[in-house]
């Protein structure tokens, strides 16, 4: 994703900035996912693995990015609390 538009990008809810979730962010999050233990925000259950994301600077949110589109809505959102063993920054 583009620096520039990295650094213009913050969390819908919060206002938080947004930094790129790191491999072992990512990791716990699709092994969750794999178990079918993911649900967004608008409650739907998140079937797919993520290739790329976004995550809040308190990393409690974590944004989806689709095709380097990044998801910044609230029914799109993944809370990180519903994954187990997320890393901490």
């Amino acid at each position: 994703m583009d620096r520039k538009l990295l650094d213009l990008l913050v969390c819908p809810t919060t206002r938080q900035p947004l930094f790129p979730l790191d491999g072992r962010g990512l990791q716990a999050l699709n092994a969750a996912i794999a178990r079918g233990g993911v649900v967004r925000g608008s409650g739907d259950a998140q079937t797919q693995a993520l290739r790329e994301a976004l995550v809040t600077r308190d990393r409690k949110t974590v944004y989806i990015v689709d095709d380097g589109i990044p998801l910044l809505d609230a029914e799109n959102a993944l809370a990180t609390a519903q994954v187990e063993g997320f890393p901490a920054a």
